[in-house]
Formats: C-alpha cells, sequence, structure tokens
C-alpha cells in the first residue's frame, strides 16, 4: 500500500529547518530604516550647528578689561553677530584684539549656545618714561600702555636713553624692577639704567644703591638689609651691591 507524504511546512527547498518566512527581507528593510534614520539625525545636526539660526553668537561677553575700553574692544573685534557659533573664527578675532597696545594676550571661547567670550589680560604699567615733555606709562616688556601729561605719583621714573620695548638698557631696568622685593619697590622713585649691566637705585630716602644688572637678587636684598642695620650702613649715601662678593659704601 502507497504512502503519501506531506512537504516540510513553513518553506521551500531552500529554506532551513526552523526559518520563519519572510524574515531576511524585513530584517533587511529594518536595517535600512535604522540607517536612513541615523543619516537624518545627524544632518539636522550639522543644520543645527552650522545652518541653522538657533546657535548663532548673540551675546558678546567682555572680561578682563579696565584700562581697556568695551565699545572700543568691541569695535576691533568685529564679531560678526548672527555667524553660526561653529564657523566663527575666533583665531582672527584674537589677532585684532592682540592688536590693540593695551592688551597682553587674549583668548576667545565659545560659551554655547549663544555666547562669544572674549577674555582679556591687560598690560600692567610697571615704571614711566619721560620722553617730550610726556610721561610714558611702560608695562613689563617695555610697551608703552598710556601717555600722560603729568608724572604719576604711583610709579618709579625709568631713566634710559634710549626707552622702547628693543633697548637693552630698558629690559634690564624693567628686569631689576620686576625681581625687587615689595618693600624697596614701595620706596623707589627712580631707576637709571645708563647700560644693560649698571643699574641704579635711587630711593626716597636719598639712597643710592648700585644694582648692577638683574640677578642674584636675593643674595643682592640680604646684603643690602643688613649694611643699612649697621651704622656704616646708614650713614651712607650710595651701597654698591652690583658684585655681592664685594660690597662697597660711600
Amino acid at each position: 500500500m502507497a504512502t503519501t507524504q506531506s512537504p516540510p511546512s513553513g518553506g521551500g527547498p531552500d529554506s532551513e529547518p526552523g526559518e520563519v518566512p519572510g524574515r531576511p527581507r524585513r530584517a533587511r528593510w529594518k536595517a535600512l530604516f535604522v540607517a536612513l534614520l541615523i543619516t537624518a539625525l545627524l544632518g539636522t545636526a550639522v543644520w543645527v550647528v552650522l545652518g541653522s539660526k538657533l546657535l548663532v553668537v548673540r551675546e558678546v561677553a567682555v572680561r578682563g578689561t579696565s584700562l581697556l575700553e568695551r565699545d572700543r574692544l568691541l569695535e576691533t573685534a568685529q564679531v560678526p553677530l548672527g555667524t553660526p557659533m561653529a564657523r566663527l573664527d575666533a583665531e582672527a578675532i584674537e589677532r585684532r584684539v592682540r592688536g590693540v597696545r593695551e592688551v597682553e594676550s587674549v583668548s576667545v571661547t565659545r560659551s554655547w549656545p549663544t555666547t562669544l567670550v572674549i577674555a582679556v589680560r591687560e598690560r600692567t604699567p610697571i615704571a614711566t618714561v619721560e620722553q617730550n615733555g610726556l610721561f610714558q606709562h611702560v608695562d613689563r616688556f617695555g610697551v608703552t600702555v598710556l601717555t600722560s601729561p603729568a608724572r604719576p605719583s604711583h610709579l618709579p621714573l625709568l631713566v634710559v636713553a634710549a626707552p622702547g620695548a628693543g633697548d637693552p638698557s630698558t629690559r634690564e631696568g624693567l628686569a631689576v624692577l620686576r625681581e625687587l622685593p615689595r618693600r624697596w619697590k614701595s620706596k623707589l622713585v627712580t631707576i637709571e639704567a645708563l647700560s644693560a649691566h649698571s643699574v641704579v637705585l635711587r630711593l626716597e630716602s636719598g639712597l643710592n644703591v648700585v644694582w648692577g644688572a638683574a640677578g642674584r637678587a636675593d643674595e643682592k636684598h640680604r646684603l643690602l638689609t643688613a649694611l643699612l642695620a649697621t651704622k656704616a650702613g646708614r650713614a651712607a649715601r650710595t651701597i654698591d651691591v652690583s658684585a655681592p662678593e664685594v660690597v662697597t659704601t660711600r
């Protein structure tokens, strides 16, 4: 007697055992949908950052200024309001602001979502130089920060033959000034730097200190303090500590 066999349910001759009909096609459509969705999200994100009006420069925050007026800084910075934050050329803004004489350094950063921050470190005058009847307030590099018709009482007068940021005597005089202890700076009236290796300090008491070149400041300060504690030191009008190994008075 003949026996009739039924074909295996759920697939054709190429189907794997246990395979659900149509599953490979649905998986491919699902993967394609996910890829398209990711692409759309990335495109939207790029558009929001680079092309939309959502993340554009709407405000400029200025920090660290006291000498430099805000309006002048912004005029120099030329920040293009309305520009997407990500497309803003921060380095170009820094270069423009760095060209202002009162600015020693500047940093331009983004404060998301819509604010640009310009942080400035201003030059700080530490001495004054007289030229052509005016007093130039110079910073630690010899750069003129301000000019005034009267001598500023809070700054020592720097006396050099050719004042300027590129002058060796100017740089040496300012280097000596920077290394002086605070107590001596407060007593200082004039710094004479007739050469890069011959700096003389004139104090408000009338004492002249031949400091020499910059360097060995702690040693010179210690010797000067010890000498002024003696009768001979207090009577001296000039003390030479330029060579700490041999201190002289007159």
